[in-house]
């Protein structure tokens, strides 16, 4: 197939099979590679030609990968790791290092670059990768600019906010980076380069809701896709690596807590992206952002807009507990927000303040809980289970808590000690046993190897959070709620999902 030339090739690689085992043939969300489409737009607004090819929606073998990208013969690869979950990059490394080695092997005069979250976080470590020529640290546009213009003719150390290789191949920092702010966000990362994608016959088929935001039915999850409002967060939860998009320091104990912060587009620009995506047929989309619940000045034209431009959208989006208003609820449910998601963490007080994460109560959570199931917005919560102060007993209170809630969906994840988090750097002064594998920190993969506590191993944590989940997905209490709320269908299809168990390496299997 010929393709005509792009300056850089955007590539997305495939991660499912490894990081979501059986549950990646239906029930997994597959969306649209939401870092690239920014990149991609980026450039081209500089007057640079990028191209997208997106592994995980469309897979292929390392061999035919790599000569999809020596077919567009790119100036520059750059592989895009950030993940479904907003603190999850460290996943998509899994297959990156494999394809880029493969790339290197058959098409040598490529540059390949690596970008993301994980990248952003452990940069020299994936320089370690004799295939990664550049590291980038944060979102990467200005140092992608940057790098094009110079057409890597050997003033490398002048690009900020990357690790190159030196003549003699040792890694190298480039000059101080820099973020692009909120004043630049609608000229330097003007929206989505939707048109990138294939063909939208088959972008219908490509890409798919998470199971339970279309209330459990199979046949609603498509077409779908996902956007952000705002990058970052001001908040800093030990076990979150979000604000790594944020990261200028090339210190080595730099984490996401040190660089927090959110920057904005305009709300303008954001209402534009959502017409596009109205008018290529989407009606099923994620808000993306980290706390798009939290400031009146962005979230209330978005939302407005929505309502004065008549675009239906079932939408979901993550609050704080401490941060939903209850007179703005009325709002989100007239936009279309049909779901927010909750980070509830914990059921035990002395847990969450250890994580940062303690200025709410736990009459709090019931309360808000209850406020926005009043306004008729479903309620997705968060767990976590093995955090560093968790026991057997706490780990309880925790199920307890969310048995007690009964949202309309839940996750109970056990707890990693994600790259670029303040809890990577605690675990490894600890000197706690870390994974090695980027399979090993996928909540659901074969692999996982989450963290253990300071009172449990963390085969005990992995062996807690996957008999909770199937207690809770299994409580007839809850079924019945669902089955009410949502139909018989709904309920089938989720006692359909209990059936499958995950399989555990940690746990024997």
């Amino acid at each position: 197939m010929s393709m005509s030339r792009a300056d850089v090739c955007f590539v997305v690689p495939g991660i499912a099979a490894k990081a979501y085992q059986s549950l990646a043939n239906v029930y997994s969300a597959v969306e649209p590679p939401t870092w690239a489409l920014l990149l991609a737009s980026a450039i081209r607004a500089h007057g640079w030609e990028p191209a997208i090819l997106d592994f995980e929606a469309q897979p292929a073998s390392i061999e035919a990968a790599a000569e999809q990208i020596g077919e567009l013969r790119p100036k520059f690869a750059v592989f895009v790791m950030y993940g479904q979950n907003p603190n999850s990059g460290t996943t998509s490394m899994i297959g990156a290092g494999e394809l880029a080695s493969q790339l290197r092997r058959s098409h040598p005069e490529i540059r390949i670059g690596f970008i993301g979250s994980h990248v952003s976080a452990l940069p020299l470590e994936v320089m370690q990768l004799p295939c990664v020529d550049i590291a980038f640290l944060n979102e990467g546009v200005h140092a992608l600019l940057a790098l094009l213009k110079s057409d890597f003719d050997g003033t490398l150390d002048k690009v900020p906010g990357i690790w190159y290789r030196d003549k003699h191949g040792v890694p190298r920092p480039g000059a101080p980076g820099s973020v692009v702010s909120s004043a630049q966000m609608d000229t330097l990362m003007p929206g989505y380069a939707w048109d990138l994608l294939p063909k939208r016959s088959v972008v219908l088929d490509l890409y798919r809701a998470h199971f339970w935001h279309t209330n459990f039915l199979h046949e609603e999850r498509t077409p779908f896709a996902a956007i952000y409002t705002s990058l970052g967060c001001q908040f800093g939860c030990n076990f979150c690596m979000i604000n790594i998009v944020n990261r200028t320091s090339y210190e080595t104990d730099s984490t996401a807590a040190d660089s927090r912060g959110m920057r904005f587009w305009s709300p303008g620009l954001i209402l534009g992206e959502f017409e596009k995506l109205w008018d290529m047929g989407v009606r099923t989309l994620r808000i993306s952002d980290e706390m798009f619940f939290l400031n009146r000045k962005y979230y209330v034209p978005i939302l407005e807009g929505l309502i004065d431009r008549g675009l239906k959208f079932n939408l979901w989006a993550y609050a704080r507990v401490d941060s939903v208003r209850k007179d703005q609820l009325e709002l989100f449910k007239a936009a279309g927000v049909n779901w927010l998601c909750l980070g509830i963490e914990a059921g035990n007080q002395f847990v969450r303040v250890e994580i940062d994460k303690g200025r709410f109560q736990q009459v709090d959570i019931r309360q808000v809980v209850s406020d926005v199931k009043d306004a008729k917005i479903s309620v997705l919560g968060n767990y976590m289970f093995g955090l560093p102060e968790d026991t057997t007993e706490t780990m309880t209170e925790t199920l307890d808590l969310a048995l007690e809630l009964q949202c309309e969906h839940t996750n109970f994840y056990a707890a990693q000690a994600l790259p670029g988090s303040p809890l990577y750097l605690y675990a490894k002064r600890e000197g706690w046993d870390l994974p090695q594998r980027p399979e090993e920190y996928a909540f659901l993969s074969y692999e996982c190897k989450p963290l253990r506590t300071k009172y449990l191993e963390a085969a005990e944590v992995l062996r807690f959070r996957d008999e909770a989940w199937h207690r809770y997905f299994s409580d007839p209490g809850y079924l019945g709620m669902i089955e009410q709320k949502f139909g018989i269908h709904a309920r089938t299809n989720i006692e359909d999902l209990a059936k499958i168990r995950l399989k555990r390496k940690l746990l024997g299997d």
